[in-house]
């Protein structure tokens, strides 16, 4: 699942000088119009928060290319990863009602839980299920989750976590992980005695107020004001399917809108607080842990703001920013894309919804509107953060097209290849079975438990190919590069992403395909 992370603002003018300075309404209406035509996205909705207030909420541009209709404050959109914020937040309420502590052993609640080295297994917290510091590579595991035709199920997820291999010591290095959010929607679950989506509705969203929103799509009432995500296919930006398991609600099903996710920011920046001051979500020992840095993130270089320390707590990102402290997190779905970002200090909260997964929109958003309350110079973020696609796209062309450019001359060299060398059922520990067909003389791929992930196979060179996958809304084509046994047949497969702008979700690197027949 995409998630981009971008430097943001604090500025170190005194606050009045800053809300002096802030944009007003009509400039960040002009500011998203151009937004929305710069990076080409149907429909944004940008939420301001300041001093408890909601001073700004509004929809921009279309739901849906399919339908025209207009995006308003209340248009729901897939929250994606900004759902982790809510697990951490239902966690530290058990933590409040003292029936589990941040560093409960996971296998006391799950006692199937089991990663690849036993004694990580062992020592494994609650805490460590919600900072990205288990050891497995980025997105570890997400092919089991995405895309959403996949039928894994939460208990096979759990049990497939043991067959993930290390890349790094455990408690030592950053990487992102959506699975174990999964994992720990299932520890809310089992000690709770309702399921994670339940206890975020009934715990959370019901006392704020969040009337609209709901744990997951499925879950959503009344779907009349919901967007549809738009990709580019081909060229040419387009309503695409939702994409997404409910199995994974807890690292990022959750549907809302920037007039409801308001509330929950203004709990957040009140410390738990809610209504008249009185009632409390959580404590403020909680809050301040979810707040607190657990695992550190390298910073490098020179920043436009002055950014020396970044951190993952638990559910928020965390960093300096003008010597303030900023709590912040992205979400990503394929379509979809989210930004939600929050300067307590300056009780100052932002959140931008987008229908078309460019994170670079919602950036230059968030940025412009944060460089404006803290008397920043002003900088063109839309220009900025375009050249940077521009930049990244020109980039991955290069790249892509010399690929396809050497398949396309295949044909008129002189190799030769017997693609039944390379037929039959290949299996990978968690990821399960694929098979390597050929259908009228061409080699097709095709996934047993994740059917969408079925396309043709082209020769590229020695013992790779790639696979173009049918959906051309998944953007993820990648090398298959098979292994040979002593007779020249096909033994096992690797896979790769071909393009550097692939999602890391498609995590083809953890696959080891051995031949079963």
């Amino acid at each position: 699942m995409k998630k981009i992370i971008f430097a943001l603002i604090i500025a170190s003018s005194s606050i009045f000088s800053s809300q002096a300075q802030a944009i007003t309404s009509p400039e960040i209406d002009a500011l998203v119009e151009r937004t929305l035509k710069t990076f080409d996205v149907p429909g944004i909705a940008v939420a301001v928060i300041k001093d408890d207030k909601v001073i700004h909420a509004k929809g921009y541009g279309v739901r849906s290319l399919r339908t025209g209709q207009k995006v308003d404050e209340n248009t729901l959109f897939g929250v994606a990863s900004n759902s982790k914020a809510y697990t951490a937040a239902a966690l530290g309420m058990l933590v409040d009602e003292k029936k589990i502590s941040w560093d409960t052993k996971v296998t006391d609640i799950i006692p199937e839980f089991k990663l690849y080295n036993p004694y990580v297994t062992e020592e494994f917290t609650v805490r460590d299920l919600l900072c990205h510091r288990s050891g497995m590579g980025l997105g570890a595991g997400d092919l089991m989750m995405w895309p959403d035709s996949s039928n894994f199920t939460k208990a096979d997820i759990i049990h497939n976590l043991r067959f993930l291999k290390p890349v790094s010591s455990f408690r030592t290095k950053y990487d992102y992980d959506n699975n174990l959010y999964i994992v720990a929607g299932e520890v809310v679950a089992r000690v709770a005695g309702i399921s994670w989506e339940e206890f975020v509705e009934k715990r959370i969203m019901q006392p704020l107020g969040m009337n609209k929103s709901a744990a997951s799509l499925g879950r959503v009432k009344d779907k009349s004001n919901v967007i549809d995500p738009h990709a580019p296919v081909n060229g040419k930006v387009q309503a695409i399917g939702i994409d997404w398991s409910e199995t994974a609600n807890a690292a990022g099903g959750i549907y809302s809108s920037v007039a409801d996710m308001s509330k929950w920011v203004i709990a957040q920046i009140n410390g738990g607080k809610y209504g008249d001051g009185t009632k409390r979500l959580f404590s403020q020992d909680v809050h301040e842990e979810m707040w607190t840095p657990q695992t550190i993130i390298p910073v490098r270089g020179q920043n436009a703001y002055n950014t020396h320390f970044s951190a993952y707590g638990l559910g928020w990102f965390l960093s300096d920013v003008k010597g303030y402290k900023q709590a912040t997190h992205t979400g990503g779905l394929a379509g979809i894309v989210t930004q939600v970002t929050i300067l307590p200090e300056l009780k100052l909260g932002i959140i931008v919804f987008t229908n078309q997964q460019v994170g670079a929109a919602f950036s230059a958003i968030t940025n412009t509107i944060k460089d404006s309350y803290l008397g920043m110079p002003k900088v063109d973020r839309v220009a900025e953060y375009h050249a940077r696609v521009v930049a990244a796209n020109e980039n991955a062309k290069k790249i892509t097209d010399e690929i396809w450019k050497t398949i396309e001359a295949q044909p008129k060299s002189n190799a030769k290849v017997d693609p039944n060398l390379y037929v039959g059922t290949y299996r990978d520990a968690w990821f399960g079975d694929i098979i390597i067909s050929l259908k009228n003389g061409k080699m097709f791929f095709d996934s047993k438990r994740s059917p969408r992930l079925s396309g043709e196979m082209l020769y590229y060179k020695g013992n790779t190919f790639v696979v173009k996958w049918n959906d051309r809304s998944l953007d993820a084509d990648a090398y298959v590069k098979f292994s040979l046994d002593t007779e020249g047949k096909a033994a096992g497969a690797i896979m790769e992403a071909i393009s550097p702008l692939t999602d890391f979700s498609f995590d083809f690197q953890d696959l080891e395909f051995k031949v079963v027949k």
